[in-house]
């Protein structure tokens, strides 16, 4: 089963929180703290999650009394693979297609191929999912939504 990793789940909805938290007034930092209280995230396992996420380039950590998180960019711009990879590294579905080439069995499979192009999909659909559309994916279920996801996501009923 194809998953996301808790560290992926975390980041994303430590992303999420950020943007919900944006004012037209520039971007307001928050501390790793402050997100992890509000989804009840291990803050150890969050800061350093959004440690690499700012190495990434897709938060900027602010220092000081006053300082935390912010996204570096407008929520619309930033996507879901990008935070995936910048957490969990590349993905790849199956060992045959890694960063490190091909696999022992490569001139003898007949597989790779079919799954490149799931491994593609799954890459081109995470890739269209922006921060953004999580938050109005939540604005746009209102008081009847369920949340799910650890909250990340929303299901009308």
């Amino acid at each position: 089963m194809l998953r996301l990793t808790k560290k992926a789940d975390y980041g994303l909805m430590a992303l999420k929180y950020l943007a919900e938290q944006a004012t037209g007034d520039g971007p307001t930092a928050h501390s790793a703290k402050d997100i992890a209280e509000a989804y009840h995230i291990p803050p150890q396992l969050l800061a350093k999650i959004l440690q690499t996420l700012a190495k990434a380039g897709i938060l900027v950590s602010h220092a000081g009394t006053h300082g935390g998180y912010s996204l570096s960019r407008p929520a619309a711009e930033i996507n879901a693979f990008e935070v995936i990879r910048a957490i969990d590294g590349p993905l790849f579905i199956t060992s045959c297609i890694t960063i490190h080439g091909t696999c022992d069995l490569a001139g003898h499979c007949t597989i790779k191929e079919p799954l490149r192009k799931v491994n593609d999909s799954i890459k081109d659909l995470l890739s269209g999912i922006h921060i953004a559309d999580l938050v109005e994916a939540n604005e746009a279920a209102g008081k009847n939504a369920v949340p799910v996801a650890g909250g990340l996501v929303s299901i009308a009923l």
